[in-house]
């Protein structure tokens, strides 16, 4: 039985290489990509780029379920769409080929010679070959601003070498635009933002099309994290939308008067949230109506200085910082170019260099802003906003146990890193060279083991900024080609586009297609512990996301219950009476007399299980007090206290505990005022 078994396996098989070689004679036959290579195309246009990857991508998740891969947690894939659209030259895709979409702005030829924006933000004279595809002998490169480095195929390298989360940040500057020489459309932000979001769409379709319809292409634009997870497992680029402005919803401010008003802002993020961005800035580069920034340095600080200057009418301003935490040192280079738009008389102010904290921080309406991306369960991006902005974010995130918050790209004080881990939020560093990525990752690598989490990078490709230098053919430790990739399921060889190879060692982060080469100089610079933990970042990011979105808002016991005082303040014109801190309005308050020794107490009505108290301190605020609680208004324990109170929004949390009478016991004020509060908020957990 055995052998007529074989047989007919023998026979089967004679009868199908001859109908394989019919077939042959008679038609071309299916690729391999129509069988088990899914991961190529069956239709790549012709010529186009080299991906320089072979072996099939990793599925799946690890034994614990989680998913693996890095994220890059900050990329502008159409911000050559962004700033008048003749900022950024070249395009991440061309329905008509990459000669098309790989060609340099008009007024760069023959020379280069009217790339002002590349003098104005780098230095130089901007001259270059302005000739991209086939030979690309100047761009993309790792110094310049001003050119494509997000082509489509160069982010399907990454993706083959192991990226599995990818956030694309819609990006704009409408002054940018306004005062550049060059552009061929509208500078309204919210404009440009909606054309980037389609162009994502557009870029899905287009991936799609090569794999042979909708939804069989790599590149999937996802809304929410089980979404992301479902397309990592399948091996695939999970793309998150988000977006990084400077007046977002028209939210600009003009010697300190807001341009929008809170209809703006919930009509604003309504719109984004129906794109499907998940995550925002608050503001970015200019101080506007909802927060202030973190400085920008150097000449390009400067320069962006001069932007606030001309689209506000105020310059940057600074005081002394009340903490540990610093805002960037604003740039004192000279930005000829840039100053030369200032008028007649007026010139970019002398800074102390002791006083390193922007003035401006969270306004009233950024904290509505804010407040209305956590009812959208969306993620805020603390990079760019100022210390006393972030500080602010962080305690209002903080007291309602909120996780949605991320650093993608070291703009971020180091010195809130716990805090944000603590929350549960994400953090990733900016793309720098393989030994200072080491280091910094170095500096927070004990808090990633102490809250098990990974790592993340934000390339920032195509936002103005220089990306990883080469260490040079003659370093003692170079990226050897071909190499593994970090799961060991690929082999990585350097990328070709057109007649352009280029190999790390000599020509560094030329554009996003370089992850891979970036990521095994690190492996051999900063050690195999760094990254492991970016190889983990995939899951922290969802995890955030994840957390976010299972969020629910915590019942404010204490909200319209009776409220009593040891004393209230009398004023003629107005009450500050004890239920102002518990009626739910930001705008009223309690405040007590001038004196220490004071307590505001609230009955909730019914004892409950208490484990938080918020408390939105005024001006005038608790340097030492406690927290009290009690079942029957007489026997008081105290459940939480501190003497170094310093205002704003303070979370107490302490382990359960029944209580019916909540009370702020104040032993020592922050002011010769007395003590006075917006709100009170007591939760259960």
């Amino acid at each position: 039985m055995t052998r007529r078994r074989y047989r007919r396996r023998r026979d089967v098989t004679v009868v199908s290489l001859l109908l394989l070689v019919l077939a042959m004679a008679l038609g071309p036959t299916p690729s391999s990509a129509a069988g088990t290579d899914w991961w190529v195309p069956t239709a790549r246009p012709a010529p186009d780029s080299q991906i320089n990857v072979t072996g099939e991508p990793f599925t799946g998740t690890d034994a614990q379920g989680e998913v693996r891969g890095f994220v890059d947690a900050h990329n502008h894939l159409m911000s050559n769409e962004a700033f008048g659209g003749r900022l950024i030259c070249g395009r991440t895709f061309s329905a008509a080929g990459i000669a098309d979409a790989l060609k340099d702005c008009p007024e760069h030829y023959p020379d280069g010679t009217l790339a002002i924006f590349d003098y104005i933000t780098h230095g130089g004279d901007g001259r270059h070959d302005p000739v991209g595809w086939p030979t690309f002998k100047d761009w993309p490169a790792y110094d310049s601003m001003t050119h494509q480095a997000n082509y489509y195929a160069w982010i399907e390298r990454a993706w083959r070498g192991g990226q599995r989360v990818l956030v694309n940040d819609l990006v704009t500057n409408g002054v940018i635009c306004s005062v550049y020489f060059f552009k061929d459309r509208s500078c309204d932000e919210m404009t440009s933002i909606r054309l980037q979001a389609k162009l994502t769409y557009d870029l899905q379709a287009h991936i799609d099309t090569m794999y042979g319809g909708t939804g069989k292409g790599w590149f999937r634009i996802v809304t929410d994290s089980a979404q992301a997870r479902e397309v990592i497992r399948q091996g695939k680029l999970a793309v998150v939308l988000g977006v990084e402005t400077s007046e977002p919803f028209g939210c600009k401010q003009i010697l300190d008067i807001p341009q929008c008003g809170k209809e703006d802002i919930d009509k604003g993020l309504d719109e984004l949230y129906a794109l499907g961005v998940r995550s925002m800035f608050l503001c970015h580069k200019f101080d506007n109506a909802l927060c202030g920034v973190r400085f920008d340095s150097h000449g390009l600080g400067t320069a962006v200085n001069v932007g606030q200057f001309l689209s506000t009418g105020t310059f940057w301003r600074t005081e002394k910082c009340t903490g540990p935490q610093k805002d960037n040192p604003i740039g004192g280079a000279a930005a000829p170019e840039a100053e030369a738009d200032l008028p007649a008389g007026v010139e970019v102010p002398a800074y102390d260099e002791n006083a390193r904290c922007n003035v401006r921080g969270l306004t009233d309406l950024g904290e509505y802003a804010l407040r209305g991306m956590m009812k959208r369960k969306m993620m805020v991006e603390i990079d760019h906003m100022s210390v006393k902005a972030t500080g602010r974010v962080l305690d209002i995130l903080e007291a309602g146990s909120y996780p949605g918050v991320l650093s993608s790209h070291s703009w971020m004080d180091l010195d809130w890193t716990e805090r944000v881990y603590s929350l549960g939020g994400f953090v990733a560093q900016y793309m720098h060279g393989s030994e200072e990525f080491g280091a910094e990752a170095k500096r927070t690598d004990a808090l990633r083991e102490k809250y098990g989490v990974g790592y993340g990078y934000g390339t920032d490709f195509n936002g103005v900024g220089d990306h990883p230098a080469p260490r040079g053919a003659d370093t003692p430790n170079p990226v050897t080609y071909p190499f593994r990739s970090v799961d060991g399921g690929s082999v990585i060889d350097r990328q070709t586009t057109g007649a352009r190879t280029w190999d790390y060692n000599t020509d560094g982060a030329a554009h996003v297609g370089m992850i891979p080469d970036w990521i095994e100089d690190i492996r051999l610079v900063g050690g195999q512990g760094v990254v492991d933990d970016l190889f983990r970042g995939a899951e922290s990011y969802l995890d955030t996301w994840g957390g976010t979105e299972r969020h629910q808002a915590g019942v404010d016991l204490a909200r319209g219950a009776t409220a009593t005082a040891a004393s209230t303040e009398y004023n003629p014109f107005t009450s500050y009476a004890p239920g102002r801190a518990v009626d739910g309005d930001g705008d009223t308050r309690w405040a007590s007399d001038w004196s220490d020794d004071q307590w505001w107490q609230v009955d909730l009505g019914a004892t409950s299980l208490v484990s938080r108290v918020t408390l939105d301190w005024e001006r005038a605020y608790g340097k030492s007090y406690r927290i009290e609680l009690s079942t029957d208004g007489r026997n008081w324990r105290t459940a939480w206290s501190t003497t170094s109170g310093d205002g704003g929004l303070d979370t107490a949390r302490f382990t359960g505990t029944p209580a019916r009478y909540v009370r702020v016991h104040g032993l020592d004020r922050g002011t010769d005022w007395g003590y006075s509060l917006y709100e009170v908020g007591v939760h259960s957990g």
